[in-house]
């Protein structure tokens, strides 16, 4: 491996291999998403315990400082919304050179395996694979299902996740589900890390999950709704960093977070 290549992988994952990527992407195909009316705002409290911010150029370059201090993976597909017929149906919307110009130190795209659409978001990701590694920047394949939610099972996952390395892929950002994830993990040459998903009913929801997720193989997280939506971001944040990187048990993690949110 290239040294600028894994030179950006390690400002991503940290000494430890480990990550907790922040993504507040959501309004490029969402809108004006609950809790990220003002992005830099919602993520000044929080981001301190993430390792990398997972954005679009739009809001990088209207709400988040210069001086934030972590790694930029910006997204680079889009170009559908939760108003249109298909989600799968997405281009690539940003450029190797904006890429370069506003400092990122990876790329995240979405695919859609099993969709209509499969072959031109497979191509999609491909074509930025062969302009990303021409220049050191790793990219990061999202096994996206869109509003089929049923598709999140391990035989889907493993076929998705192996797709996207074959193809190039440096990390792959997929769902984690309660049955084989390890099988989606051992299948996958390269690094998995989990997707936050929907709104959990409560904080030992995502740590079980999390934990679960890294017991079997994942390298970390990706994930925003769970902690930007929750009354209480900082504690559930704080929590899941240290099941990330100090390996704390889900009950160690539920006490943290209880006990930050009773010393309000």
């Amino acid at each position: 491996m290239e040294w600028g290549m894994k030179n950006r992988l390690q400002q991503l994952m940290g000494p430890d291999g480990k990550c907790f990527f922040m993504p507040i992407d959501h309004g490029y195909f969402q809108g004006p998403t609950s809790g990220l009316e003002k992005p830099g705002e919602t993520i000044k409290p929080i981001i301190s315990f993430c390792d990398a911010l997972f954005v679009t150029r739009g809001v990088l370059r209207a709400a988040i400082p210069t001086d934030l201090g972590k790694p930029i993976i910006l997204r680079v597909s889009g170009g559908t919304s939760m108003a249109g017929k298909d989600l799968a149906n997405e281009i690539l919307t940003t450029s190797v050179e904006e890429v370069i110009r506003l400092n990122a130190s990876a790329v995240g795209i979405s695919v859609f395996v099993g969709s209509d659409y499969e072959k031109e978001t497979l191509g999609n990701l491909s074509r930025m694979v062969n302009e990303c590694e021409r220049y050191g920047i790793p990219v990061m394949a999202v096994t996206a299902v869109g509003r089929e939610l049923d598709k999140r099972d391990a035989r889907y996952l493993s076929l998705a996740c192996r797709i996207c390395a074959e193809l190039g892929a440096r990390v792959v950002k997929t769902y984690w589900c309660d049955k084989d994830f390890d099988k989606v993990v051992k299948g996958c040459p390269v690094p998995v890390v989990m997707a936050g998903g929907p709104k959990c009913e409560s904080e030992k929801e995502v740590f079980e999950f999390v934990y679960d997720g890294m017991q079997k193989g994942a390298i970390g997280i990706n994930l925003g709704r769970n902690v930007w939506q929750n009354p209480t971001p900082v504690a559930i944040a704080k929590a899941l960093q240290a099941i990330i990187h100090k390996k704390v048990t889900v009950k160690e993690a539920v006490d943290m977070c209880n006990e930050l949110k009773n010393a309000k």
